[in-house]
């Protein structure tokens, strides 16, 4: 799938993503003239390799698209190690696959969680070890069945809403960036019970603390997956 068909159907989720309050900001590095917003965005990608320079500048234009489709207006974000850092009253999360950037901000007020993922290689099964544990296997098709014989979930698509959770789920603390343990196993995802979303429900939980749990939406794109938080979720889902 080229970039184009990719970044109109993530833009055309726009209208989804506002009804849950968020706004959506889609930019590819291969759009003319991305140049910096200001000069702390200059001298971060001036250190920079090109092909890292193209994506960190993507995704500061699609962190700005995503703020102003609330009505939020943002300058030059820059940055703090590897984190964003934005003006008071204004967030989003950030995520770069294969030469799109995808961004997702919080409208004024909405004092909820905010994370993406975008992932449009899609991961083998047989990297499923390396994101979840036995007890979230199940979530997976069954092997012995032909594709799209059954609803179960790609290895792609639970890695992406893991990655979203765990961005939600970080904190800063004085000491620096606080998240789960053990990397993305230190999560645990399962279907969302309350029947909102249908199949693109999940909730993912701190396997050290079950209570800090996130709800989850993730859409398909292609061969992989794009997902983003939408709210807290109960202690059951």
């Amino acid at each position: 799938m080229g970039t184009a068909p990719v970044v109109g159907g993530l833009v055309a989720l726009g209208p989804l993503l506002a009804a849950d309050g968020l706004g959506l900001g889609v930019a590819a590095v291969s759009e003319p003239g991305p140049e910096p917003a200001g000069p702390a965005e200059a001298a971060a990608a001036a250190a920079m390799p090109p092909r890292r320079r193209l994506e960190f500048l993507a995704g500061r234009r699609a962190a700005r698209r995503a703020l102003r489709a609330v009505g939020l207006d943002c300058g030059e974000i820059p940055r703090s190690g590897r984190l964003p850092v934005f003006p008071p009253g204004r967030t989003a999360s950030i995520s770069h696959s294969t030469g799109i950037a995808v961004a997702v901000a919080g409208a004024p007020g909405r004092d909820l969680p905010l994370g993406c993922d975008l992932e449009l290689r899609p991961l083998p099964r047989e990297a499923a070890r390396l994101v979840l544990r036995e007890d979230e296997e199940s979530l997976l098709p069954d092997a012995g069945l032909p594709p799209g014989a059954d609803a179960g979930w790609s290895v792609t698509e639970l890695f992406s809403a893991k990655e979203s959770a765990w961005k939600a789920l970080t904190v800063m603390t004085g000491e620096g960036r606080e998240g789960p343990a053990d990397s993305l196993r230190g999560l645990r995802v399962s279907p969302r019970k309350d029947g909102e979303d249908g199949e693109d429900g999940l909730r993912v939980c701190l396997r050290a603390d079950p209570a800090r749990a996130v709800r989850v939406r993730v859409v398909r794109v292609g061969a992989g997956a794009f997902s983003y938080v939408i709210g807290r979720a109960g202690a059951r889902g």
